[in-house]
């Protein structure tokens, strides 16, 4: 039975197991809200995404005058980080892919690395992460029992796209992230992004390997990248008619890319953790916010979205395949891996972290988007 004060959006699909939702008057929740404020200060269309998009363009030409590359891109084998690569070569600029092989890839996504690159010329620069380092910093997540598993993948894969812009002298990191599709953020889902501090601090409790090999950054680095040295990150998809169902024929017909099942399932371990971990021991569904940034965008209706979760949204034969997979990866047995699994649920707050200057940081970077001075 559902829990007396359960309440979900009037407009998404967003509800309470989100522990910082609010709702106004009209039942709409503060996801839709800022939505609603910041979608013209983020996302383009018609003449002026046009305008923006081709001053930007030039802009990113004349900084790899003399360079073997204009800028960087991330690349993972989903459907965001592909059409970046189409598109900047659509476009007319000479890219560096950067894969982060965090040891977690499927085969259908180092497969669709593979055909999409060599199909567009780009070439591609590799991090294999220390799997010793990394695999000891994944079960420190799992034993600190918060929900920010993904944490140590998504902190590192920026760490090394800003780390990699500043060696070569690139001044131009192209993303794919769409806000328009991809605008709801919730710390009590995941937090910890771009907060060594938290990081540091789970890995000091929980861990025992040094992470001597881990790209990491502190938020002077960022200060240094981003001030000193000048290097822009850029959401291109926001200047674009970015529509996900259209782009995925566009990757299917002209790449021979193929689909992996679900946002981020490129990685078997996203997979695991967001299929069965984060239902599982948290109560945490991100389909409702992968969903309601569809319904958002016009991309789905709500009704459909609440029938889509009425489905399973993990395949009982492949869970099974990942488990014993992840299991024995993590050189763990099945009773240890229940052991983690059944401890108490933390969040972030439970450890040291930086969330209030995180939060303040956030905020002055949204009072420059206000002024114009800011468009990422």
């Amino acid at each position: 039975m559902k829990d007396l004060a359960y309440k979900i959006c009037t407009q998404c699909i967003m509800d309470t197991s989100d522990p910082d939702i609010t709702f106004d008057s009209k039942g709409i929740c503060n996801h839709c809200l800022r939505y609603n404020s910041e979608l013209h200060r983020r996302v383009f269309s018609g003449q002026e995404a046009d305008q923006k998009l081709s001053i930007l363009i030039e802009k990113i030409k004349a900084s790899g005058n003399g360079k073997e590359y204009d800028c960087i891109i991330g690349v993972s084998g989903g459907v965001d980080s592909t059409y970046v690569a189409y598109l900047t070569k659509q476009l007319g600029i000479r890219p560096l892919a950067i894969h982060f092989d965090n040891g977690w890839n499927s085969e259908l996504a180092v497969s669709n690395i593979e055909k999409t690159l060599d199909h567009l010329g780009i070439d591609l620069y590799t991090y294999v992460i220390d799997w010793e380092e990394f695999k000891d910093l994944q079960l420190s997540f799992l034993k600190a029992s918060t929900p920010d598993g993904e944490i140590p993948t998504d902190h590192a894969i920026n760490a090394l796209l800003f780390r990699e812009a500043n060696k070569r002298g690139i001044k131009y990191i192209i993303n794919g992230m769409n806000f328009a599709a991809e605008s709801i953020s919730v710390p009590g889902w995941a937090y910890g992004h771009s907060d060594w501090k938290y990081i540091k601090s789970i890995q000091k409790i929980f861990g025992t390997a040094k992470l001597n090999r881990y790209p990491k950054y502190t938020f002077f680095d960022l200060f240094w990248w981003n001030i000193v040295k000048r290097i822009k990150v850029i959401s291109i998809l926001n200047y674009v008619d970015y529509k996900k169902d259209a782009v995925m024929e566009i990757l299917q017909s002209e790449l021979g890319w193929v689909y992996y099942g679900g946002k981020h399932y490129e990685s078997v371990y996203t997979r695991f953790f967001q299929g069965y971990i984060l239902p599982r021991k948290f109560g945490i569904d991100k389909r409702k916010a992968h969903l309601s940034d569809l319904i958002k965008s016009g991309q789905i209706s709500r009704e459909d979205a609440l029938k889509q979760m009425e489905l399973p949204g993990y395949d009982e034969k492949l869970f099974r395949q990942d488990k014993d997979f992840v299991i024995k990866k993590f050189e763990l047995n099945e009773a240890s891996f229940d052991a983690i699994m059944a401890l108490p649920p933390k969040t972030f707050r439970d450890y040291p972290n930086n969330f209030e200057r995180v939060q303040k940081l956030k905020s002055f970077v949204n009072k420059l988007r206000e002024k114009g001075y800011y468009s990422r």
